[in-house]
C-alpha cells in the first residue's frame, strides 16, 4: 500500500501515506471505554434530599434586641427609632450586661452593605459578641 517514487526500496524518499493503525487503535479503545461507562452514567439513583424550612432559634438567657435598618437608612431599636450615636450608646450598655443579649439585625434587601458593615463595626467596637441576621424567607 505504500507509495514509492519508483526508485526501489533504498531510494530514501519519504512515504507519502499516513499510518492509520495507531488512529484505529485509539478509536477502538475509546469506543470500548464509552460502551462500558455510558450505561453507568445513565443509571439513576434516587436520593431523598432534606427540605429546609426556616425555624426560629430559642432566645438565650440574656434575651434579644431587634435592630432593624430600613432602605432609607432609618434604624429602629426594638421598634423605636434611634440615631447612629444612640445606637452606639445602647451597644455599650448591652455589652456591659452579663449575659449579653443577642442582637437580631434585620436589614432591608435594598440597603447597601456599607451601612450594615458600619453597624457591625460599631457593635464589635462596643464589645457585642452575639449578632444574628434575621431573614424573612421571602424571595
Amino acid at each position: 500500500m505504500a507509495m514509492s517514487s519508483g526508485g526501489g526500496a533504498n531510494s530514501g524518499a519519504p512515504m507519502s501515506e499516513i499510518n492509520v493503525t495507531p488512529l484505529v487503535d485509539v478509536m477502538l479503545v475509546l469506543l470500548i471505554i464509552f460502551m462500558i461507562t455510558a450505561p453507568l452514567a445513565a443509571h439513576q439513583i434516587k436520593v431523598e434530599l432534606p427540605i429546609a424550612s426556616p425555624t426560629t432559634n430559642p432566645v438565650q438567657n440574656g434575651g434579644s434586641v431587634d435592630l432593624a435598618v430600613r432602605n432609607n437608612g432609618a434604624m429602629y431599636w426594638n421598634d423605636s427609632p434611634v440615631t447612629q450615636n444612640e445606637m452606639r450608646a445602647r451597644f455599650a450598655v448591652e455589652a456591659a450586661k452579663n449575659p449579653q443579649p443577642e442582637i437580631h439585625l434585620r436589614a432591608d434587601r435594598s440597603i447597601r452593605f456599607k451601612e450594615v458593615s458600619k453597624i457591625l463595626a460599631d457593635a464589635k467596637q462596643s464589645g457585642i459578641i452575639k449578632i444574628g441576621f434575621v431573614t424573612t424567607g421571602k424571595n
